[in-house]
């Protein structure tokens, strides 16, 4: 699903609309031709597409966050998903007023950015990395990681974001990160290792053992590289799920 396949940011244009546009074959903003809708929703849509076809030959994620349903946003994920930073930290705890970012990985086009406590991981290689992301990607993220950092680094993530917790949600995949990859059949190099363990190698590393750094690392990198790989499966069964069968888009 694009964003050019969506007619669902418009007023007095919802889920059914959408559906009887797409099932009469009206499956991109080209093919609107004021059919199947009454002329005031018609003339609503063309008004939509000419603003909207700006803003996304523009790149400006932030009108369609702005514009889709909190519901729908998962929508943003294809046309921007070159750009996307997925991103995951572990922390010593819960509490961002009593606990510390140990780590941070990035993942973004293929590569991967790792910053780390007491070395490089400072507010402004944070910034850096949040400053020209169109979207961002976590799980959890909006409940735990973009408060953490905010409060611990004292920052304003105001970047639109695709927090896969919640469309995972829509298709009955609950439960943790870890759970819901088992459960599609996402494959980890280290199943085994989980948060506590995370706390556990942070402490080993403290007292002097570089071994359980490196492990703490590939740990928080493979947490982020698979962010990726679920967004990608998600937002396919989300497309499937609400699309009609016989529509080509």
């Amino acid at each position: 699903m694009r964003i050019e396949n969506s007619f669902i940011p418009v007023r007095g244009v919802g889920e059914t609309t959408e559906r009887r546009l797409w099932e009469a074959g009206i499956t991109h903003w080209d093919a609107f031709d004021g059919s199947v809708v009454g002329p005031k929703t018609a003339d609503r849509i063309h008004e939509f597409v000419d603003i909207a076809t700006d803003h996304l030959s523009r790149g400006d994620a932030r009108f369609f966050d702005d514009s889709f349903p909190s519901g729908e946003r998962w929508r943003l994920y294809e046309n921007f998903r070159n750009d996307a930073l997925c991103f995951d930290i572990e922390t010593t705890g819960l509490d961002a007023d009593r606990n510390d970012v140990t780590t941070v990985s990035f993942y973004r086009d293929g590569d991967v950015t790792t910053l780390v406590r007491g070395d490089n991981l400072t507010a402004g290689a944070l910034r850096e990395q949040f400053a020209d992301a169109p979207l961002i990607v976590t799980f959890n993220g909006a409940r735990f990681d973009v408060p953490f950092l905010e409060t611990s680094f004292d920052l304003d993530i105001d970047v639109p974001h695709l927090d896969l917790m919640y469309p995972c949600r829509r298709l009955d995949l609950t439960g943790g990160l870890k759970h819901i990859e088992q459960e599609v059949g996402i494959d980890r190099d280290r199943p085994d290792l989980s948060g506590e363990d995370a706390v556990r190698l942070w402490r080993e590393y403290e007292r002097g053992d570089d071994a359980a750094l490196d492990e703490l690392v590939s740990y928080n990198r493979e947490d982020t590289k698979n962010l990726e790989r679920l967004a990608d499966l998600v937002t396919t069964r989300l497309h499937d799920a609400c699309c009609p069968e016989d529509a080509t888009f």
